[in-house]
């Protein structure tokens, strides 16, 4: 159960990605629809409320005198004139009947040429009124529709802030004898604030550098105005609204529902895609897996041969099965390989430590070296940087009263190092045993050396003969670090002077050598580079100033204590970076006859 619901994650996970990735594609894509079609309608809005109230301004204005005459009278006798509620724009009757009325109170006259408007009776002027009226509600409404806008209107100013709707939008009812009429001479209070586009038309008597946008019990509306002249006077504003709100709804249902089936065809399109990648990729992907634990388990080399022949496809999953089954047989030629090699590794392990005992065993180990002396105390130390170094320390008595001190360093690290050290080591010693100088002894273990030296090594010694008696003794420094002493109730400084060439760099050179003098209650140290050059995490060497410090902590320590003290210097400085060198260090206090 638990392997099947891993396989089944990874058409999960893609079902997963892939339908996030398209419904945000779809709903982005959306959105911008009903942008762009919500902002294309508003577009049309617009150039539509402008052309319509342009075209009944013309209307009006072609009019002229009549309509002016009109509003004259609608502002004294609107609530004389009566038009019925249920008015549908059937004028013509209304027309007949003024004109018949006309011709019977005036006979042979001719309204318009005869008689004009002001000339009339009351009661035919009224009617009269009453029928232009009819006719520009019916102009008004016509345009409305033919636009396709929600109100058109006529209004003018009263005092400010105050419009009077001559021709309104909205039918408000009122009741005369019975009989519902439009109720006429509505005023309305226009906040300049709110209205700014209505009253810049009206104030500058021209069309306005936009719109009127709010949001009232009609909806989202845009308001429009277009000021009316007649006889160069500004006599009013034909106005013109428009909701977007109802288009808006349509347009969101049409792109909600092209939405829908988008997604539709989505879930039907993952539905195919998973059943093809479920048969094409996947199963031949399980069947691989199967193989390889198989194989695992089993370390059987015929899976090879199943994992070739289980997957006939011709893509990338088919070079990978291939790549499995070659890595089968590469795997158990590096398993005997690595058998091979870790046997091998093993021997050489064994062998290293077997070295490094017999290094170890050919330095001397045992403190103190020669208990029934008292003119001096010695100790020495050697920490490889690998399981073998290139680094020796010896002492050793030549003849009672004459003492033998080395310090060398053999260059490079490991095994060819710690077989030359052994070889030098030697030399040295076996060559001091017969008597002779530092420069004596050193020249003879440097031919010696350079016979046969093809991995041309070389090694740096500091070798002192020291008579115990008086504390004299002569020292040659083939190449090596300067020597440490400290003079009684003194501190520890280091001893300069110029070198000899190292030991078996070239046959036949002459090594110089030098006199000094410990007397009672003086100390020697002596050393190899691995201590100077101890070097920390941020490749900062630890040098002969810090060296001299940790020995001047406690000047007056006994060798053992005095190297320990060195030690622990080192590895407080250098933390937690690996020992690149080998650290080998030779303490001597010289305390004299009795």
């Amino acid at each position: 159960m638990k392997k099947n619901s891993k396989r089944g994650s990874i058409i999960k996970k893609f079902v997963i990605m892939f339908s996030v990735y398209a419904l945000a594609t779809l709903i982005v894509s959306a959105a911008f629809t009903y942008m762009n079609q919500t902002r294309s309608y508003q577009a049309e809005c617009e150039n539509n409320i402008r052309n319509l109230t342009n075209y009944l301004s013309a209307s009006i204005e072609n009019e002229g005198e009549d309509f002016y005459k009109l509003k004259q009278y609608y502002e004294e006798h609107s609530d004389e004139m009566l038009i019925p509620i249920d008015y549908a724009g059937d004028y013509y009757l209304d027309e007949q009947e003024f004109y018949l009325h006309f011709s019977e109170r005036y006979p042979g006259k001719m309204y318009g040429v005869d008689i004009t408007f002001d000339e009339l009776d009351e009661d035919i002027k009224l009617e009269c009124a009453e029928y232009m009226f009819k006719y520009w509600l019916s102009v008004f409404e016509k345009a409305r529709d033919e636009f396709g806008l929600k109100y058109t209107y006529f209004i003018y100013p009263t005092t400010e802030p105050y419009m009077c709707y001559m021709i309104d939008a909205v039918r408000e009812e009122k009741v005369v004898d019975g009989r519902t009429y439009i109720s006429l001479g509505d005023t309305v209070e226009e906040d300049p604030s709110e209205y700014v586009m209505m009253w810049e038309a009206w104030n500058t008597g021209k069309n306005p550098s936009g719109f009127d946008v709010f949001d009232n019990e009609y909806g989202h509306t845009f308001a429009y105005y277009s000021p009316v002249y007649i006889n160069g006077e500004e006599i009013g504003l034909v106005c013109a609204d428009i909701s977007v709100d109802k288009v808006n709804d349509s347009i969101l249902v049409a792109v909600a529902g092209l939405l829908g089936g988008s997604v539709l065809v989505l879930l039907i399109g993952i539905i195919i895609m998973v059943i093809i990648i479920r048969k094409n990729f996947l199963m031949r992907i399980i069947g691989l897996e199967k193989n390889v634990v198989r194989y695992t388990e089993e370390k059987d080399e015929a899976i090879a041969e199943e994992i070739r022949k289980g997957d006939s496809g011709n893509d990338e999953i088919k070079n990978l099965s291939e790549h499995f089954a070659d890595m089968i047989g590469e795997l158990k030629d590096y398993m005997t390989n690595l058998q091979k090699v870790t046997a091998e590794k093993e021997r050489i392990g064994a062998e290293l430590n077997v070295a490094t005992q017999i290094q170890a065993d050919m330095l001397p180990r045992i403190f103190p070296p020669f208990p029934e002396r008292g003119e001096f105390d010695i100790y020495a130390t050697m920490t490889p940087a690998k399981e073998v170094g290139g680094d020796f320390y010896d002492f050793f008595l030549i003849d009672d009263d004459h003492i033998g001190l080395v310090m060398a360093d053999v260059s490079g690290k490991g095994v060819p190092a710690a077989l030359f050290m052994v070889i030098a080591k030697t030399l040295i010693k076996n060559r001091a045993l017969l008597g002779g100088s530092p420069s004596e002894v050193l020249s003879y273990a440097n031919d010696q050396l350079c016979e046969g030296n093809e991995a041309e090594l070389f090694v740096t010694v500091w070798f002192g003969i020291l008579q115990i008696s008086t504390g004299k003794g002569v020292a040659a420094n083939a190449g090596h670090e300067h020597p440490v002493v400290r003079r009684k109730d003194g501190e520890f400084e280091l001893v300069v002077y110029r070198h000899s060439p190292a030991v078996a760099t070239m046959e036949g050179i002459p090594f110089k050598q030098h006199d000094f003098e410990l007397n009672p209650g003086d100390t020697l140290f002596v050393y190899t580079d691995g201590v100077a050059e101890a070097t920390n995490a941020q490749d900062e060497l630890y040098g002969t100033d810090r060296m001299l410090e940790a020995l001047n902590k406690n000047p007056n320590a006994d060798a053992k204590e005095m190297l320990a003290n060195v030690k622990a210097s080192i590895d407080e400085f250098v933390g937690d970076a690996p020992q690149f060198d080998d650290i080998t260090m030779l303490g001597f206090n010289y305390f004299g006859k009795g």
